[in-house]
C-alpha cells in the first residue's frame, strides 16, 4: 500500500467532490472514509486509476451520507447527478484548499490540524498523537475548523503569507507520534510549490530543507539539544542542503525578498561555514538586517 500516493491525492479528490456541489465539511469526510476504503482493498485489486478510484468512491461515501441527512428532493438529485466511473476531472484544486484550510477565521491551531487532514490526509489519531493531545480533542478541533469554513467558496482568493505561516507551524512541531511533521511540511510544501509559483513558497521550502538537513546532529544521545556551533557538520545531509541552497538561489534571482527567504539565506550561510569559526558572519548580519527591515520584528533587531 502506497500512502504517500494515496495522501498526495486526498487535496484534488477533496476538490473534485466540492466542485460536484458537495458541503466542504461532508466531502472531507468522505474522502477520509474512501482512504479507508483504498487501504483496506488496493493492496489485493490496485486500481488502474487511483485517483479515479477515490474520487468514486468519495462520492458514493458523500452520498450515502446525504441519503440519511439531506431532504428526499435533495438526495434524489444527487443520485440522479451521479457520475458514471471513470477517469477523474483533470482540474486540481490543491492550491484553493490551501487557502481554505489556512482561512483567516480560523486560529493556527484550528488551520494546522485542518490543512493536515484536508490537504496532507493524515487521520485524526495521527495528527492528535502529534501533537500529543487526546484524539477526541482533536476531532473536536477539526469538526469546529471545518464548520468554520463550511460556507466559504473553493475559488474565493487566498493569501499565500497565511498558508506558509501555517505550514512553518507545522514544520516547527518536528517529530512526535507515528507523524514526522517536519517532513511532512517539507512535503506539503512541495505540493504548494508545484501548485504556485511564488518566491516566498519557495524560501519556505528552502528554509524547511536546510534546518532540516542539520537535524540528525542537533540532538545528542540522551536526548538534549546540541547548539550549532557544537554539531558534527558531517552528520549533516549534504544533499537537502545543496537542494535548498538551489532552491533559494533560484528565489532570490527574482528580486522580490521576503522573509522566507531571507530566514533561508540565513541557514545557507550557517550551512556553507565547514566549521563554526568560519561562518560568515558580516554576511548573516546583513540578512538580518534585511529582516528587520521586512517584518519589523524586535527579537530579529535583538
Amino acid at each position: 500500500m502506497d500512502e504517500a500516493l494515496l495522501r498526495s491525492l486526498t487535496p484534488s479528490v477533496l476538490g473534485v467532490l466540492v466542485r460536484r456541489g458537495a458541503d466542504f465539511a461532508a466531502a472531507e469526510d468522505a474522502v477520509q472514509d474512501a482512504l479507508v476504503d483504498a487501504v483496506r482493498v488496493w493492496p489485493a485489486d490496485p486500481p488502474r486509476d487511483p485517483k479515479g478510484w477515490l474520487v468514486t468512491a468519495a462520492w458514493r461515501r458523500f452520498l450515502d451520507a446525504a441519503r440519511s441527512d439531506a431532504a428526499r428532493r435533495r438526495r434524489e438529485d444527487l443520485v440522479e447527478e451521479e457520475p458514471v466511473p471513470g477517469p477523474a476531472p483533470a482540474a486540481d484544486d490543491t492550491l484553493q484548499l490551501y487557502f481554505l484550510c489556512a482561512h483567516p477565521s480560523l486560529t493556527p491551531a484550528s488551520a494546522v490540524a485542518l490543512t493536515l487532514r484536508a490537504v496532507g490526509g493524515l487521520t485524526t489519531r495521527q495528527i492528535a498523537q502529534a501533537y500529543l493531545v487526546p484524539e477526541a480533542t482533536m476531532a473536536q478541533r477539526v469538526s469546529r475548523a471545518k464548520r468554520t469554513v463550511s460556507g466559504v467558496r473553493l475559488d474565493r482568493p487566498g493569501d499565500v503569507a497565511t498558508v506558509l505561516r501555517v505550514l512553518y507551524l507545522v514544520f516547527n512541531e518536528g517529530y512526535s507520534g507515528d507523524v514526522d511533521l517536519a517532513a511532512e511540511a517539507i512535503r506539503l510544501t512541495r505540493q504548494l510549490a508545484a501548485a504556485i509559483d511564488h518566491p516566498e513558497v519557495a524560501g519556505l521550502l528552502a528554509l524547511m530543507l536546510l534546518h532540516h538537513a542539520r537535524r540528525a546532529a542537533r540532538t545528542a544521545p540522551d536526548g538534549s539539544l546540541v547548539p550549532l556551533a557544537e554539531q558534527d557538520r558531517g552528520r549533516w545531509d549534504t544533499v537537502a542542503i545543496a537542494e535548498g541552497v538551489g532552491i533559494l538561489q533560484a528565489a532570490l534571482a527574482r528580486d522580490r525578498l521576503g522573509e522566507f527567504q531571507a530566514q533561508a539565506a540565513v541557514a545557507a550561510l550557517h550551512a556553507d561555514a565547514p566549521t563554526a569559526g568560519e561562518t560568515d558572519w558580516v554576511q548573516i548580519v546583513e540578512w538580518y538586517d534585511e529582516l528587520a527591515r521586512l517584518t519589523d520584528n524586535p527579537v530579529v533587531r535583538l
